[in-house]
C-alpha cells in the first residue's frame, strides 16, 4: 500500500515531500542526493568468490 503524497517525507531531511521534487522536499535535497550518486557514496557491497572457486 502506498502513502498519499501529503504524508510522505523527504528521504534526506524528513520534511514534507513536494510533488515537483518527489521524493524530496526541495531542489537542494534532490541535488544533494544526486551528488551522493555521482560521488559514488551509494554502493552495494559485493562478496567476491574465493580464487579457487569454479562454476563446475
Amino acid at each position: 500500500m502506498t502513502t498519499p503524497d501529503t504524508l510522505r517525507t523527504c528521504v534526506n531531511c524528513d520534511h514534507a515531500a513536494v510533488a515537483e521534487y518527489k521524493p524530496f522536499c526541495s531542489r537542494r535535497c534532490a541535488d544533494l542526493d544526486l551528488g551522493r550518486w555521482l560521488n559514488e557514496s551509494y554502493t552495494i557491497p559485493a562478496v567476491e568468490p574465493p580464487d579457487d572457486w569454479s562454476e563446475e
